[in-house]
């Protein structure tokens, strides 16, 4: 009986334990989930959620007459989450949607890929990685897909979009459009202008799913505000000439590197900047902005010492100045000139034979008791600080003063012919624009206009960095030593019968960043602008030559790229220099031949250069040819065209095309801007009266 109470009491207890323990049980799940169920939901969500960020389209870059030099593109990985895919939707699609993507992708067969995508619709993946890197019509095309059309929810259709940036002129220009780079250093103006090109950044939260895949959460987006697009002064046809003309010559000599700046004269615009350096295969690539790597410059500094003699009215260029036979002592060294042998001449020819002795002579002669009033003159033209263009990177250059350590009793005169003193190609070609701007110096710079969707929302002006680096007299007489550097001096292997340069050539021997003297590499120069009466561009060339080469003097590797440049340049714009003007003669080895155009456009065009010619053309209005011959008589002659005959259009300007075409009774539709490039219709077609013409121009 002891033992029956003994066992019920037993039960009892235990049946009580358990039941407290219920409660105690339920109590706590209730306070979980009122008290702490929240803050814990809140955890877990968090442990399975995160925020990703969306980048904005960063912005392009343009020139000024809308040519694309830089873009993002869209790219596209692709996934499939089967998860969310009806059986019935994809037994019924299956097999169009692996015939579309073997027609697509072209990388294996139709039931090869009818496979893949029934082992993974069997294995339910939801993160199923079907391509990488599509562009953007893939991608469209992808969408539209059968299964695929049905969207994210019940198609399982994941994109997950990247940018890439492409350069679509390769290496033209490299250097200053810049390149940029995630996780990596940005150059060029794609660094400058970064914060403008970037925009500003959007998020999505995404959700972490079996297997470990984060998968966006839909509806979670923030959309990013797209970066805006900045407008360039690169001319792309200039850019493209200097570069083909600055090759030729670097790989014509073996050539360390070489940079070239061509610059608007008015407004201080760049419209060309070329950097070129050799790799070690003995390829050139624009690898370095030599344009704002200050060296000392050697004879094309000469100006700025001439200036300043001309500013202090110490001097006119037809005073005389003896050279001493071209070698003078200062203190325990002998400048000399290149070609010995030079005595009493006048300034203006000592400049334009770039008399070293001479130049040297002047400088010591007049500041060697008041040095500090030539450095000065040298800061007075902002020879001493940065250029401020829109490049990051540009280094300090260096004028020394009388207080510097460096300083001796030989520095003035070396001064005085381009030693002793660092300065880049920009802050020369800066200087040189300002001669041939009448003496306003202006600020170098690349970009002109900030624009967002289409619409410019920041439009940089031109800016004067000096008002007068000297007065008219002054300019005047700087112009004339110039013009007779190329008429009569080191640079005359660089006249043009069509036009007229001045300019400056420069030969430095190199010693820095581990050269020495010794090693024989020399930096070879020409700065100048032309049309010598009307300047509109002024180009600075610098090229650096391999060590001991047998051709090294400015005026033989530097000048002649300068002739090229300025030739193109000429050829291409003069019409619209000159007014009325809608075709131009083409330089070519010996000859001069033109694209046709009425007569009347060709007497403009040889008035407007002073030349004279013979006309065998008594209709003002006919289309004709100009040609010259090898002693340079020039001609205006017939230019055939053909009734109900294709001509070829090709190079001529719009508006003697559509005349043509018009009165040969046929409609012309134009595309682009500028010249003639294409024709829809070739050259020797008949024709139709009524028939569509449409013309390219580029």
């Amino acid at each position: 009986m002891n033992i029956k109470k003994d066992i019920r009491f037993r039960v009892y207890v235990a049946f009580t334990c358990i039941c407290l323990l219920g409660v105690a049980i339920i109590i706590k799940a209730a306070r979980i989930q009122v008290k702490d169920g929240p803050e814990l939901r809140k955890l877990s969500l968090e442990m399975h959620t995160d925020t990703t960020t969306i980048d904005a389209e960063r912005g392009n870059i343009y020139t000024e007459d809308g040519t694309l030099l830089c873009s993002s593109i869209p790219q596209f990985d692709v996934h499939i989450d089967f998860s969310v895919i009806s059986p019935k939707l994809f037994n019924s699609g299956v097999d169009s949607l692996a015939t579309c993507l073997a027609s697509l992708f072209k990388d294996a067969p139709a039931a090869r890929y009818k496979q893949d995508l029934e082992t993974a619709y069997k294995d339910q993946d939801r993160y199923y990685t079907l391509c990488r890197n599509i562009d953007y019509y893939k991608y469209q095309q992808l969408r539209s897909f059968p299964i695929f059309r049905k969207g994210k929810a019940y198609g399982g259709f994941i994109e997950d979009p990247k940018i890439k940036r492409i350069n679509p002129y390769g290496m033209l220009a490299y250097r200053t459009i810049g390149l940029y780079r995630e996780n990596s250093q940005t150059i060029g103006l794609e660094a400058t202008y970064d914060s403008v090109l970037t925009g500003e950044s959007g998020s999505c939260i995404v959700q972490k799913e079996t297997g470990g895949v984060w998968v966006p959460v839909e509806g979670s987006e923030i959309e990013p505000q797209n970066g805006r697009d900045i407008v360039t002064t690169l001319d792309i046809g200039i850019q493209n000439v200097a570069e083909h003309a600055m090759m030729s010559v670097l790989q014509q000599y073996e050539c360390l590197y070489g940079t070239c700046i061509v610059m608007e004269v008015k407004t201080g615009k760049i419209r060309a900047l070329v950097n070129l350096g050799r790799q070690k295969d003995g390829s050139y690539w624009e690898d370095f902005n030599y344009a704002l790597l200050p060296t000392e410059p050697g004879s094309t500094f000469k100006l700025a010492t001439l200036l300043s003699l001309l500013n202090d009215k110490y001097i006119n260029i037809h005073d005389m100045v003896n050279a001493e036979g071209g070698a003078i002592r200062f203190g325990n060294r002998t400048m000399r000139d290149s070609h010995l042998g030079l005595g009493v001449i006048p300034i203006k020819e000592a400049f334009a034979h770039s008399s070293n002795a001479a130049m040297a002579k002047l400088g010591y002669t007049y500041y060697y008791k008041q040095p500090e009033k030539f450095i000065q003159h040298l800061r007075d033209f902002h020879l001493n600080v940065r250029t401020n263009i829109d490049l990051a990177g540009e280094r300090r250059p260096l004028v020394k003063s009388p207080e510097s350590k460096s300083w001796s009793a030989t520095t003035l005169p070396w001064m005085a012919t381009g030693y002793e003193v660092l300065v880049s190609p920009m802050h020369t070609c800066m200087l040189y624009n300002a001669v041939a701007n009448g003496g306003k110096m202006m600020r170098p710079y690349l970009i002109s206009a900030v624009r967002e969707y289409g619409k410019d929302v920041k439009e940089i002006e031109p800016k004067v960095v000096v008002d007068k680096v000297g007065d008219s007299s002054t300019i005047a007489q700087l112009q004339e030593c110039m013009r007779a550097v190329v008429t009569e001096g080191t640079a005359k292997n660089i006249q043009s019968p069509y036009y007229t340069i001045a300019g400056k050539t420069g030969t430095a021997q190199v010693a820095d960043k581990g050269i020495k003297y010794a090693d024989g590499v020399y930096q070879g120069s020409f700065v100048g602008f032309f049309p010598a009466e009307s300047p509109k561009y002024t180009i600075a060339v610098v090229i650096r030559t391999k060590p001991h080469s047998n051709a090294y003097y400015g005026g033989t590797i530097a000048a002649p790229v300068f002739r090229m440049i300025a030739d193109k340049v000429f050829a291409n714009n003069l019409g619209s220099w000159a007014g009325p003007l809608d075709s131009l003669a083409r330089v070519g080895h010996h000859y001069v031949m033109a694209q046709k155009a009425p007569a009347k456009n060709y007497e403009i065009l040889l008035n407007a250069i002073g030349k004279k010619a013979n006309s065998e053309v008594h209709v003002a209005n006919e289309m004709a040819v100009l040609q010259d011959d090898s002693s340079s008589r020039m001609t205006i002659k017939e230019g055939k065209v053909f009734q109900n005959i294709m001509p070829d259009l090709k190079g001529m300007g719009l508006k003697d095309a559509v005349y043509l075409l018009e009165s040969q009774g046929v409609q012309v539709q134009i595309q682009g801007r500028g010249r003639v490039q294409a024709q829809s219709v070739p050259a020797g077609t008949k024709l139709a009266k009524g028939q569509n013409i449409t013309l390219q121009l580029s």
